[in-house]
C-alpha cells in the first residue's frame, strides 16, 4: 500500500496543506491554557499534536480521527480524555512552536503527527527532523513520564527519489533514537484510494479518518496497557 501511495499522485499528503479548518472544535487545545494532564474527575489526558490530518479538516468533530479514538477508549474501558491539538497547515516548526504550552501540564500520552507541511513545501529533510527531535527533546525534558508515540509521513513523489528516501527515513529513525512508539505511516491504507478521500481528493472521508484511527490505535494500545 505504501507503494501504492508513492506511485500515485500523493494527493492526500496535501491534507497538511490546505487552509485553516473554519469549524470551531470542542475538543481542540487552545493556545491561551495549559492542556490538562488530569481532568476534573481523575481522567488523564492524550494529546494529539497534528496537522490537518489529526484536526479532520472538512469533517465534523467528531469525525475526526482523535475523537474516535476516543470511542475506542470508552469502549475498551480505558479512563483518558482525548484532546484534539490538531492545526491545519502548519509546519514542524510551528508545532515546536506549540509544544511548550502543551506540555505545561504533562498529558499521560503525547502523539505527534508533523512533517506532511514541510514535505510539500520542499523543507529540508534535515531541518524536519531537528524540529521533530526538539518536540521529542522537550516532552522528555519536561515530562518525563509522558508516553510519545510519533506517526510517519511519506513525501511527495515529484519532489525526486533522493528527497524521498530522506524524508521517509526521518520517522524511524527518530523512533529508534529516542525509544518510542512509531506508527509506520499514518496514512497507510487511505493514500491514494479515491473511495476513502473527500471529494477534493485530498481529505480522508469519515470512513478513512477511522482507518486513521486504526493504524495509530495499533500504537496507542500497547502504550496505554503497560
Amino acid at each position: 500500500m505504501v507503494k501504492r501511495f508513492i506511485a500515485s499522485l500523493g494527493l492526500t499528503i496535501l491534507v497538511a496543506g490546505c487552509g485553516r479548518d473554519p469549524v470551531p472544535r470542542q475538543s481542540e487545545a487552545g493556545t491561551d491554557s495549559a492542556v490538562p494532564a488530569v481532568t476534573h474527575d481523575g481522567t488523564r489526558t492524550i494529546v494529539f499534536l497534528g496537522t490537518s490530518i489529526t484536526a479532520g479538516l472538512g469533517l465534523d468533530p467528531e469525525q475526526a480521527y482523535p475523537a474516535v479514538i476516543q470511542r475506542k477508549l470508552d469502549s475498551a474501558g480505558f479512563r483518558y480524555q482525548v484532546i484534539n491539538a490538531g492545526q491545519s497547515g502548519e509546519s514542524s516548526a510551528g508545532a515546536l512552536n506549540r509544544i511548550d504550552w502543551i506540555l505545561r501540564q504533562a498529558p499521560a500520552v503525547l502523539v505527534i503527527e508533523t512533517g506532511a507541511n514541510d514535505g510539500l513545501r520542499g523543507q529540508s529533510p534535515q531541518a524536519v527532523q531537528s524540529n521533530i527531535q526538539a518536540i521529542i527533546d522537550r516532552t522528555k525534558s519536561r515530562s518525563p513520564d509522558t508516553e510519545i508515540i510519533l506517526a510517519g509521513m511519506q513525501a511527495l513523489p515529484n519532489m525526486g527519489s533522493r528527497y524521498v528516501r530522506e524524508f521517509v527515513a526521518i520517522y524511524p529513525a527518530l523512533a529508534e533514537k529516542n525509544g518510542i512508539r512509531l506508527v509506520p505511516f499514518i496514512l497507510e491504507g487511505i493514500g491514494g484510494v479515491d473511495s476513502l478521500n473527500q471529494a477534493d481528493g485530498i481529505h480522508p472521508t469519515p470512513r478513512g479518518q477511522e482507518i486513521v484511527a486504526e493504524n495509530v490505535w495499533k500504537a496507542l494500545l500497547p502504550a496505554l496497557s503497560r
